[in-house]
Formats: structure tokens, sequence, C-alpha cells
């Protein structure tokens, strides 16, 4: 199995290649590993006592990023050294200050994870949700080097549970500890006799509570919202605006709508201003002299969105109508409903606020309109809904904690 699993990763850098002719993501994966290691020798001192954190994109990153920033703050004389796979996290995090040295990960092999594990020596390793990486797990346990697997989810149907999954088992039993999101997964991971798991919880919780406390305040938003009812639509695509864009033109309601859509491209802007009836205005254009005027707030920039739920009483996530939903959390965080597409059973918080009523999901134009209806004109509905989303983010706190206990333990 070992044989077709290196196979398929001398595959996958053929494919990178031929894809970095015309993909740029591609071309950024292979450029950001151009003399790689010749880089770390330079820069990293391997007499200095430090913690490795994986993470393979972006998502992993800021599921991550608690656990990082509290093992920094209980360990100071730890350098921090985080490596991404994907340019996605790598590209946009490279500046990121609560890290000492950020690389691209060197492909999978036996010589890259020897080589890499030597001119880093780690005193800790911790894998961020996703990544199985056969040889330098492998290199890791055989040197004695403690390694974590943390905000981990398994399902059934994944190859560590199937009758010919047993190359990857053994990679799962090479992990000195797993951290779980759920039950299920520890009850799962008990099934092919690994006890070495905790059920922590998802530290994203953790992140997006403390957002709450870094939010920025927005003198010209609130101009705009005027007190005014506000939806806020976060993270939309294409498909959630062929719904929104229509219910918000049609809506007799007195509200204020903010979108932020998940690609802000000349294109795709220009398209959303045009389909839209009600007076609108770019972030970028708009003045506290004349933010009152308008009716539709889009946001032009990258990086506001999680401070603009300060401002919102109902907030549509995007991605419901493609592959998945994106974060719910930081918009349940200040307490106010939150309504997304059909594709959200993947995401546990998701069905967890559904069952609870402190979400919504919708299939249509007409659903849309119904939720949306509902909530604005029922004040006590809107209120508990908003209560709801709150209190299922603070009984989901701790996760951090649970973790960083359990590594500074297990590196002593």
């Amino acid at each position: 199995m070992r044989l077709i699993y290196d196979l398929g990763l001398v595959i996958y850098r053929m494919s990178i290649r031929i894809a970095s002719i015309f993909n740029d993501k591609a071309r950024l994966w292979l450029k950001g590993r151009e003399n790689l290691f010749a880089n770390i020798l330079k820069q990293v001192n391997p007499q200095e006592k430090i913690a490795w954190f994986h993470c393979a994109s972006l998502g992993e990153f800021e599921q991550g990023r608690p656990v990082i920033e509290a093992f920094r703050k209980q360990n100071p004389e730890c350098k921090i050294l985080l490596t991404f796979f994907s340019p996605s996290g790598y590209e946009i995090r490279k500046n990121y200050n609560g890290a000492d040295y950020i690389f691209y990960l060197p492909m999978d092999s036996k010589r890259n994870a020897e080589k890499f594990i030597e001119f880093i020596n780690p005193s800790v390793v911790v894998f961020i949700k996703y990544e199985f990486w056969y040889h330098y797990i492998q290199t890791l346990n055989n040197k004695n080097i403690p390694v974590y697997l943390i905000s981990a989810n398994f399902r059934s149907t994944q190859i560590f549970f199937k009758r010919y999954g047993g190359f990857f088992r053994n990679l799962l039993k090479f992990f000195t500890y797993i951290f779980v999101q759920t039950s299920s997964s520890k009850d799962l991971l008990s099934t092919i006799g690994l006890n070495n798991i905790s059920v922590a919880g998802d530290t994203r919780f953790d992140r997006v509570y403390s957002i709450v406390k870094q939010a920025n305040r927005l003198p010209v938003v609130e101009k705009f919202k005027q007190n005014k009812t506000t939806i806020i639509v976060g993270s939309s695509w294409k498909e959630d605006e062929e719904i929104l864009i229509p219910c918000l033109n049609q809506t007799f309601h007195d509200v204020k709508w903010i979108i932020a859509p998940h690609e802000i491209h000349e294109e795709n802007l220009s398209r959303i201003i045009r389909n839209i009836n009600k007076r609108i205005v770019r972030y970028s254009e708009m003045s506290r002299e004349n933010a009152s005027d308008f009716d539709v707030l889009l946001i032009d920039n990258i990086g506001m969105l999680s401070s603009l739920y300060y401002y919102g009483d109902i907030a549509y996530i995007g991605g419901g109508f493609g592959k998945g939903i994106h974060n719910i959390l930081e918009a349940a965080t200040f307490g106010i409903p939150v309504i997304f597409g059909p594709n959200f059973k993947k995401f546990h918080e998701a069905v967890e606020l559904i069952n609870q009523e402190g979400a919504f999901s919708i299939r249509s134009f007409e659903e849309l309109m119904n939720t949306l209806d509902t909530l604005l004109q029922n004040q006590e509905l809107l209120d508990t809904a908003g209560k709801i989303a709150k209190k299922f983010i603070e009984n989901s706190l701790g996760a951090t904690n649970i973790i960083v206990e359990k590594l500074v333990t297990k590196k002593s």
C-alpha cells in the first residue's frame, strides 16, 4: 500500500506541474517550494526550542489559530514554525505575526520528511484537522517527537474505517494524541483500537468568540444603518445572489442590506449592482455624509465581514447552493439568527443550530421570502433566535484550553 501511496504523490506532483501552465494557484504551489530547504536552513536555528504547527490551508489555520496563540502565550521560550500545504493559506497568512517562521510544507516523501525534520528539530508538532502525511508522521514517531492531531472530525465513510484501510489506520497510530470535535468521532476511532483520544470540541468557537472583543466599530456603517433592521449577506456566491437579489428587490420591509460577496472582482461587483433596483453604494464610495441615502451597501474589500456582523439583525451566509456553507459562527457569535442554503449537513454547527432554531435553511426564493417575512414580522421570534445562536457559541467554548494543557503536559 505504501508503494501505491508514494506513486499517488508522484502523480499528484506531475499533475500540479501540468496544471501550472494555465492555473495561477498551481504555479504558486510550485514557486513557493523553490529553494525551500535552503531557505529553511538559512532562517531556522535547530538548536532553538521549536513548536511546529501544520495546516492544509486557510480554513485549517483559522481552526488552529487559537491553539497557536494560547500555546505561544504559555510557552514563550518556544519558537513557532507554521507550515501550509496550499497557496490559499500561505499567501494570505505568510506575514502572520503569531509565528516566527512560515513556510510551505515540502511534498511528502521519506527523504523530504527526514530532511525537513532534521532541519527544524521540533520539540512538539501539531497537525490541524485533515492532514495525514504518512512519511512526516512516521518519521516524527520514529524520532519520538510528540505529534498531535487537533480539531479532527471522522466519518464512517473515510478510508480509515474500510476493510482495505489498514495502511491509513496504522498512520493514525503514529499520533501521540488525537483531539476530536465530537463524541461520534471518538467512538469511530475506538472501533479501530485507538484510545489516545479526547473530545475537545471545536477551537473555532474560541476564535470567533474573541472576534467579538476585537471587532472594529465602523461609524460610516452605523450611519448607513440608521438604527434600522439590517440583513448582512456574508460570503455569497452567484447561486446565492440569484435567490437573494430578487428577494431584496421585492421585499416590502423597511430594512437595510449589506452584501459582502465571496468574489470582489469588478465583473462580479458590476453584475450585483446591475441586478439590484434599490439605492446601492459600494463601501469604497460611501462617506458619512451620504451613507444614509442608500438601502444597500456592497462591500468591495476583504477583511471587514467579522466586524460587519455587529450591525446585523439577520445574517445570510453563502455557499449553501455550492460545495458547502461558509463560516456561520462569526454571525452567531454576535447573537443574530443565520440563514443559509441546503448544502450544510457536513457542518455540525449548522445542524445543531437548526435543531435549536437559531438557524434556518432555505432551498428557494420562496422559502427565503417566507423565512425573512416570519422573522421580520415577529420581533420576539427574531430576538429569541438570536439569543439561541449566541448561547450556542458560549456553550461550545473551551476546546483551546483542553488542547493546550495536554500539549504542555506531553511536551514536558
